[in-house]
């Protein structure tokens, strides 16, 4: 991983020594994205800064590289695995000067010009400058998986791997682009398909697009975009299912092996789910010595992720490191801040805090740690979410026609009643008759629709969570190769190999144990003990006098979108932090949105922010449910003032024998003993009364019912508000 900056004039003149403060200043501003190197080049009308993370021949890969004959200039971030390949097939008189994977690339483009990644494997973010052409060119990897941004005026582009890279010129605009912000789907985590157009969040700053080069003039700032790679979107129909496996199996040992190959150490956030346990299974025979590192939180705990990460790396005698997000443990403001501007996105939850933190203890105990294995963007692909929209293909299909419809029915607003509170009165064909595109093929929609999501939020915070401690992140399961395979499978192919990720499943049931080949899906932290996590991100926003809402509501531009008032009554609806409502996460992601248009005003330096204490580990040597129960299951502290509420849907019912049961939305969830206090309790929750008052009605002791009560608590069936 690197950092890369530039600048370059668009009238073909010289930029003078004025412009070497801000080449300098771009160095400094991504120190964090390459501490080891750091390199600055001002030639004619070109500047560019680079800063280097060692992974790969770390004595002999210093850039920029420079082609043997002086015309081209290349600085580059990422990993191109394919390069020895790629350099046996270069023309006989080329000769490499160093050792570099990226050195390759500027004899690719002399040979094959804009199309010279065409068979280039790997992850990557370039900055080529063809001097005897004058020209400027950008690129990046299929996935987007390395950032690169720019802004431009009639005078100049300036470009860098972070956004907060393009503000140290004073002609980029700081302003964030709230009206952009707030419609992109992902955002609001609506249920609709992406939209086509990455968003920056900042006004005026572009990014480079995925699997794209752009070619820029820069005598006269025309500019070029050739697209060299697309999802494929024809079927395979030759390929027999067992004839898909097969293949499936074979590139996904080729990609782990891939990005398991680097100079430095390596490590792998083993988060317990189908996905890293299967990476760990594969890379363990290649790195020597492979540390994982586990989230250990009431969420994690709960959904059994951090006990079969425990067991698993057990099973191999591999160190795995359960990093403790304890009970109420809450950043601070300024601590979420630096987060925020890290990320430079407003899409910061629990998800992203985790992995930051991660980074950053596996950072302190391994120094030398460079890479960081994972098991992302696996879901997208493979069919991971197929069993959570439906309860077989036809049902997730279903689910796919109601995002379908829903998306188009964003371009035409007044037939959007007829399809209101989940009724549908009309058949999907009146969109039809109206002019609205058409999807043929859902699926193939979809994965398209993933394949944006995936640039948006997965590769972009795996990529600064993992920069910001000088970690670079490596995600086997975007290689292209096997994403255009599972593209290609046909239609009456796919309820075999993507409902619940069959093609996985099967492909790696010879390679690694049943228990990992068969592991349930599971949400990171979603679903039980998502309150957990929530409840983390409450105390977070009720902090200190609510600093961090209070000044994303002042901040440029957040008068003329946000609703004061209806946020701040939001917040209190949310109590103490018990609420496991996805709008928890919808209101953090609007005050970061605030949080980020008031630094961009003020562009504050990383390093002069505070980051906190690096985690703990808590050690486990056996048992992993049973070591933490002291720190997961210690009885609350009730406040007596506050009045308990009963879920919407809960009911106490009772059979002709004098037995009581407790349902939810029509579920029985407990059945209680007769004779138990905790029955006189429910019957006296009124949503008005104290708890001292329910207990002194009762005639119980907080004591004798305070083992049921954390139970009811735990499952969101009984709430407590100030």
């Amino acid at each position: 991983m690197c950092g890369l900056a530039g600048y370059a004039r668009l009238d073909g003149q010289d930029l003078g020594p004025e412009f070497d403060g801000l080449l300098n200043n771009f160095a400094e501003l991504l120190h964090h994205r390459g501490p080891d190197e750091r390199e600055l080049l001002r030639s004619g009308p070109v500047g560019l800064a680079f800063t280097r993370l060692s992974l790969v021949n770390p004595q002999d890969g210093t850039q920029p590289l420079i082609s043997d004959d002086g015309n081209l200039v290349l600085i580059a971030n990422g990993e191109v695995y394919n390069h020895k390949e790629l350099a046996a097939g270069l023309p006989s008189d080329v000769r490499l000067k160093t050792g570099s994977d990226c050195e390759v690339l500027l004899y690719l483009y002399r040979q094959h010009g804009l199309d010279f990644l065409r068979d280039v494997r790997g992850m990557f973010a370039i900055i080529l400058w063809d001097r005897a052409r004058g020209q400027l060119v950008l690129a990046r990897d299929r996935f987007g998986i390395k950032p690169l941004y720019y802004h431009r005026t009639d005078q100049r582009i300036v470009l860098s791997s972070e956004i907060k890279g393009l503000f140290a010129d004073p002609a980029t605009p700081r302003r964030f682009a709230w009206a952009r912000a707030l419609s992109v789907p992902t955002v609001a985590a609506a249920p609709r398909f992406s939209a086509e157009q990455m968003c920056t969040w900042f006004e005026g700053v572009e990014s480079v697009p995925a699997a794209s080069v752009l070619r820029v003039d820069l005598r006269d700032g025309k500019t070029v975009e050739h697209r060299y790679w697309e999802l494929p979107t024809a079927a395979d129909e030759s390929t027999s299912a067992e004839g898909f496996i097969e293949r499936y199996g074979d590139l996904l040992e080729s990609s782990i092996r891939d990005c398991a190959t680097a100079d430095s150490e390596l490590g792998l956030f083993l988060s317990g789910g189908i996905d890293s346990s299967i990476v760990l299974a594969l890379a363990r025979k290649q790195v020597e010595e492979l540390h994982t590192f586990t989230a250990l939180s009431g969420g994690t705990r709960a959904n059994g992720d951090a006990e079969h990460s425990s067991w698993l790396a057990d099973q191999w005698g591999i160190p795995n490191h359960q990093v403790l997000f304890e009970p109420g443990l809450t950043p601070t403001p300024e601590q979420w801040l630096r987060l925020v501007w890290l990320t430079e996105s407003p899409m910061v939850g629990p998800e992203v805090y985790y992995k930051h933190e991660l980074h950053r203890f596996a950072r302190q105990v391994r120094p030398e740690l460079r890479g960081m294995l994972l098991g992302a963007a696996s879901d997208e692909f493979n069919g991971g979410y197929s069993e959570g929209m439906g309860d077989d293909w036809a049902g997730f299909l279903s689910g796919l026609r109601g995002m379908n419809r829903t998306t188009r029915l964003d371009g035409m607003p007044g037939l959007r009643y007829w399809w209101g509170e989940g009724e549908a009165f009309l058949s999907d064909n009146v969109l039809n008759s109206q002019g609205a595109e058409q999807d043929t093929d859902l699926y193939a929609s979809y994965v398209l629709s993933e394949y944006r999501k995936v640039q948006q939020y997965n590769v972009w915070h795996e990529d600064r969570t993992a920069a910001g401690s000088g970690v670079e992140a490596r995600v086997p399961f975007l290689d292209h190769r096997i994403v255009e395979l599972t593209s290609s499978i046909p239609e009456h192919l796919r309820p075999r190999l993507l409902w619940d990720k069959r093609i996985l499943r099967e492909a790696v049931g010879s390679r690694v144990p049943r228990r990992i080949a068969e592991r349930p899906k599971v949400p990171f932290f979603y679903g039980n003990g998502t309150h957990h996590a929530y409840g983390m991100l409450v105390r977070l926003m009720n902090s200190n006098g609510r600093e961090l809402v209070e000044r994303a509501l002042a901040a440029p531009g957040a008068s003329t979108y946000l609703d004061a008032d209806s946020i701040r009554q939001g917040l209190n609806n949310f109590g103490e932090g018990t609420s496991d409502s996805p709008s928890v996460e919808l209101l953090m992601r609007i005050v970061n949105m605030g949080l980020l248009a008031e630094m961009a005003t003020s562009a504050p330096r990383l390093e002069s922010m505070d980051t906190g204490t690096v985690r703990t580990e808590l050690r486990v040597h056996s048992d992993l449910l049973a070591e933490t129960q002291k720190i997961f299951e210690a009885g609350r502290n009730y406040d007596l003032t506050a009045v308990p509420v009963s879920a919407k849907g809960l009911l106490l019912l009772s059979d002709a024998s004098g037995d009581w049961y407790l349902a939810n939305d029509g579920q029985i969830e407990f059945v209680l003993e007769p004779e138990s206090p905790i029955v006189r309790v429910l019957q006296r929750i009124d949503g008005t009364s104290t708890l001292a008052t329910v207990l002194r009605e009762a005639d119980v002791k907080l004591k004798a019912v305070e083992e049921e009560l954390d139970a009811l608590v735990d499952q969101r069936l009984v709430l407590f508000v100030a």
